[in-house]
């Protein structure tokens, strides 16, 4: 069966692009400690990669991390795509570390030796692809049409095969990976890039103004739950910022409420590093991103960044509580519906002008000590340090959540240093 899977998998792949065999070596600056084997994002470590690429998703931001970290452990790290299938290691490597499909081709062509990790930044792809397909199944039920997802994950089993497990997301993430009975080690999702504090933002005056920002997926992300339950909300405003002339069947199934709706403003892509979405998030109060599975939402941690309250569901794979946003709820427990969604953006919004102001700046804070670049090096640090350790006899067992960041400022003191925007 895993045969076959993968033979139709290989079928519909795209042709191979050049950074998909690329090999990058890097050696670290002191004394090498043991040489590590990291499949990832390659494009982050290529010269001439377009800044707005590098803004466009978190894993940019993991894959220079990951690097940095294991550099200053003492490692010499080579890089290959995740994507890469014909690459054979000729030397020992102590780590493997690989994010998403080929983790199993790889960890065969290594000695037993090795110490082999997956990273996992998506729900399981059974799980994934089972709720991603039962939404559109809800959308043929509700607008009597068939709609694609565009979000269906390649099969993987390298949940089965790993010693240990890094990742993104929270329990209601990891439950779908619980069966494995492999160590899995929580690390936060690190923003794309950092935003002055929203300590100075008119929030009462944008109290109506929402946002959707997304990726491909639009199904799977909530977007067609967001825009019913705005239609029926002529006094809120939504900017829905996302690449939908990518998915045109949902374009034209949500014409209506995308582009003849007065109070919906579709805006398209939108480079999250740019001035543009800058001024945007000033111009809004919140996220609204009820998404039906994730590893952790990167939209939401952008967001969080940039100082906008989030109403999100468990499956987004951010855990807030009501000091900084709304946790709708969840899908498997029927608590996220149009209903639902309507409600929690009447609840903000009718917050008092201070109150949302400690609820934005909270969710900055939380984004700047938890998501950010320099957490997710120092939380990666630790997990490989207790890795190779203690293996191949673990302590760690089941999940294991990343801690609070060590010195984690309060909020008068990042106000303090950030308010000015640097």
């Amino acid at each position: 069966m895993r045969n076959l899977i993968r033979r139709i998998c290989a079928r519909l792949q795209r042709h191979v692009l050049p950074h998909e065999t690329a090999f990058i070596s890097f050696r670290p600056p002191g004394p090498q400690q043991g040489r590590v084997l990291l499949a990832h994002i390659v494009q982050a470590f290529i010269r001439g990669t377009p800044d707005s690429l590098r803004t466009s998703h978190n894993h940019f931001a993991e894959a220079v991390a990951i690097v940095d970290a294991l550099l200053e452990l003492g490692y010499a790290v080579d890089v290959i795509s995740y994507r890469n299938t014909t690459f054979h290691p000729h030397i020992r490597y102590d780590l493997f570390i690989s994010s998403r499909v080929n983790f199993e081709l790889i960890a065969k062509r290594l000695p037993r030796e090795t110490i082999k990790i997956v990273h996992l930044d998506t729900a399981h792809w059974l799980h994934n692809n089972a709720a991603a397909l039962n939404r559109c199944l809800e959308v043929r039920r509700e607008r009597h049409v068939a709609l694609a997802s565009y979000k269906l994950l390649e099969p993987t089993w390298a949940i089965d095969s790993a010693d240990y497990a890094t990742l993104l997301g929270n329990e209601v993430t990891y439950e779908t990976y619980r069966f494995g009975n492999t160590p899995v080690f929580q690390l936060p999702n690190p923003a794309v890039r950092l935003y002055p504090c929203p300590i100075n933002k008119d929030l009462g005056r944008v109290r109506h103004h929402f946002i959707w920002l997304g990726s491909r997926g639009f199904i799977q992300k909530g977007l067609d739950l967001v825009l019913a339950a705005f239609a029926r909300m002529p006094e809120y405003r939504l900017t829905v910022c996302g690449p939908i002339s990518q998915e045109p069947d949902f374009a034209k199934a949500f014409h209506k409420e995308l582009y003849e709706t007065p109070n919906i403003r579709t805006h398209g892509w939108i480079d999250v590093g740019g001035h543009e979405f800058q001024q945007l998030a000033n111009e809004c109060i919140g996220l609204i991103y009820p998404s039906c599975a994730e590893g952790a939402a990167g939209a939401v941690v952008t967001c969080m960044q940039a100082g906008l309250i989030p109403i999100i569901s468990r499956e987004s794979g951010i855990d807030i509580d009501e000091s900084l946003g709304l946790m709708l709820g969840s899908f498997m427990h029927g608590s996220v519906t149009v209903e639902s969604l309507m409600e929690a953006t009447r609840r903000i919004a009718g917050q008092p002008a201070d109150a949302l102001k400690d609820m934005a700046v909270e969710s900055w804070r939380i984004a700047r000590s938890t998501y950010s670049p320099e957490n997710y090096k120092a939380v990666f640090t630790s997990i490989i340090r207790q890795i190779v350790a203690e293996h191949p006899v673990s302590t760690a067992s089941g999940f294991v959540s990343m801690p609070t960041p060590h010195g984690s400022a309060t909020s008068s003191s990042l106000l303090k240093t950030d308010s000015t925007g640097t």
